[in-house]
This record gives C-alpha cells, structure tokens and sequence, in this order.
C-alpha cells in the first residue's frame, strides 16, 4: 500500500507510479527476478551531511542499525571503490549482527554503492545503491537494496531499514537519534 507522499524532512516518500517504459518503482519481484527494496527519504540537510553519516566510522556509530541509538559496536570504512566496511551493532533482545561489504561505486556526495553480506550468511550478499540528490538545502534520499536471497529477507530489511532511517533523521535534524 502505498502512503501519501509528503514533503516533511525525514518521511517517507510514496514512490512513483510508472508505467512499464518509464521506469519502476515496484515491490519486491516475485518472478525469476531477485526481490528489491526502494526507500526514498526527504532530509532537512545539505547533501554532504547525509554523505558524511553514511561514509564516516564515527557518524556510523551513532545512527546505524534498527536498535538503540549508539548500539553500533565496530564501524569501519574504506570509502573507495573496492575499498570494504564493516559494521557490526546490538539488539535490545541481546543479538549482535554484523555485516561486510565492498564499496561498488563512490561518487561523493552524490552516490554510494556497495554488495552487503551478513557475516552469519555470507553466501546471501545483496547489494545497496543510495543516490544523494540536492534540493536546495534539503537531500532526496533515494535507496535500492537490491538481490535479496528471498521475499523474507526483503521484508525483514524493509523494517530495518525504516527504522534505521529514523535515526538517521533524528540525527541530522537534533544531532543525536532517538
């Protein structure tokens, strides 16, 4: 189901509907295809701040992951193409999770791609594509996390992801996430 697109910093943003010839912004493929995840933010900051908390060990281990703010426990970065990351957070329930990648494309500030392998299942990489487009002061946030194992793992991610970027919100707009 689709939300209504709103403009707020942060929120979430309805995709578009295209038609076949004109792009896409479908849900998870259920054919041959590998399902995919599109998330799209509005944030109330210069483009380079965005970049920065996504590329920097330290702005990393504030926001990252969907637990408490600050449950980021390793975060490391080469931000180059072949260059690899790794971060590693805690869950409320006690669980630790870790994941690794190698960095595809860099193009600061504009887009960052990378493949995304939890170490518990390295066989299982994905791979995720963020574009950092400037609106005047503001970021457009557009993410792809693309080549999931299986619908399920979309849909965990989805969650995830969504609360993730809320911390990520909180970060940029008060300096620290909630």
């Amino acid at each position: 189901m689709a939300r209504p697109q709103r403009k707020d910093a942060g929120q979430p943003v309805a995709p578009e509907r295209r038609g076949k010839d004109h792009g896409s912004e479908q849900p998870a493929q259920q054919t041959s295809e590998r399902p995919a995840l599109r998330l799209e933010r509005v944030y109330a900051a210069a483009r380079e701040e965005v970049w920065r908390a996504w590329t920097d060990p330290q702005a990393l281990r504030i926001w990252f992951g969907p637990g408490r703010p600050n449950s980021v426990t390793v975060a490391e970065t080469d931000v180059r193409v072949g260059g690899r990351m790794r971060i590693g957070f805690d869950m409320p329930d006690g669980q630790h999770h870790e994941v690794r990648g190698v960095y595809l494309e860099v193009d600061a500030p504009r887009r960052l791609a990378f493949t995304w392998a939890w170490v518990t299942t390295p066989e299982r990489e994905s791979r995720v594509a963020i574009d950092f487009l400037d609106e005047g002061g503001a970021t457009r946030m557009k993410f792809l996390h693309e080549q999931f194992y299986d619908q399920a793992a979309r849909d965990d991610h989805e969650g995830g992801w969504t609360t993730t970027f809320e911390k990520l919100e909180h970060l940029l707009h008060e300096g620290q996430p909630r």
